[in-house]
């Protein structure tokens, strides 16, 4: 693998500069994989620690008993309120 990303490879077709990050990204990603894979083989108590726990997703509550107002009703209090003219 080249050190540098833009460096041609003796035989590789021409690649778009997008195709190219994505290739660099691809590759960058199996090499720090491995590393991490390397390292929790050698640490396997470290590992254990730095797994996060994921608690299930909180529900969300209903705010009190208030009813939705039709919105004709609406209307009609915003008109006797003074703020629709």
């Amino acid at each position: 693998m080249p050190d540098n990303p833009n460096e041609k490879r003796p035989g590789a077709k021409e690649l778009s500069p997008q195709e190219a990050e994505a290739q660099a990204v691809r590759e960058k990603t199996e090499r720090l994989r491995a590393l991490r894979l390397a390292h929790e083989a050698a640490n396997p108590l470290a590992a254990e620690r730095a797994t996060p726990v994921r608690s299930a997703p909180r529900q969300k509550t209903k705010k009190g008993s208030a009813k939705a107002v039709p919105l004709s009703d609406w209307l009609s209090a915003q008109d006797q309120s003074g703020r629709r003219k």
